[in-house]
C-alpha cells in the first residue's frame, strides 16, 4: 500500500445542500489525512482547464457551466491508495447508479449533480491538484493515530 494524494471537489450541489461537513467527516473517519482545504468560486478558465480532458465531448460545456454555478470546496487527501479508496467512497459517477453507503449513492440522483469530483488516477491528480492548490498550501503533519489506522 503506497501513500498517495488525491483531489476531491465538493460541487455546488454539495454546498447548497449543506453536505460539506458530512463528506469531509467520511474521509476523516476512513483515516485519510486532510492536507489542504479551501472554498472558492471557480472561473470559467479554471473550470475549462480542470475539465480539459473532456473538451471534445458534447457534455463539456454543461460540466463547466455547472461547476462555476456556485462555490465549491476543494481538498487534497492523503493516505494509502488514496485515489482508489476515495473513488470507492464516492461511488459511481452517475448518482442514480451509485451504491447506497457511498457519497453519491446516499446523496446524488444524476450524473451531473453528483455532489463530488475525485481524481481518477495519479496523472489526473497531478493535473488537477495544481489547478486548485499551490505547493505552499499543502500541510503535512501527523495526526498521531496513523499506526492504528
Amino acid at each position: 500500500m503506497a501513500a498517495e494524494r488525491t483531489l476531491v471537489l465538493v460541487k455546488p450541489d454539495g454546498l447548497k445542500r449543506r453536505l460539506v461537513g458530512e463528506i469531509i467527516s467520511r474521509f476523516e473517519r476512513k483515516g485519510l489525512r486532510l492536507i489542504a482545504l479551501k472554498e472558492l468560486q471557480l472561473t470559467q478558465a479554471k473550470a475549462e482547464k480542470h475539465y480539459s480532458v473532456h473538451k471534445d465531448k458534447p457534455f463539456f460545456k454543461d460540466l463547466v457551466q455547472y461547476i462555476i454555478s456556485g462555490p465549491i470546496v476543494a481538498m487534497i487527501l492523503e493516505g494509502n491508495n488514496a485515489i482508489s479508496v476515495v473513488r470507492g467512497m464516492c461511488g459511481a459517477t452517475d448518482g442514480s447508479k451509485a451504491n447506497p453507503g457511498t457519497i453519491r449513492g446516499d446523496f446524488a440522483l444524476s450524473i451531473q449533480n453528483n455532489i463530488v469530483h475525485a481524481s481518477d488516477s495519479t496523472d489526473a491528480y497531478q493535473h488537477e491538484g495544481s489547478i486548485f492548490f499551490a505547493e505552499n498550501e499543502l500541510h503535512e503533519f501527523s495526526y498521531g493515530d496513523e499506526q492504528l489506522i
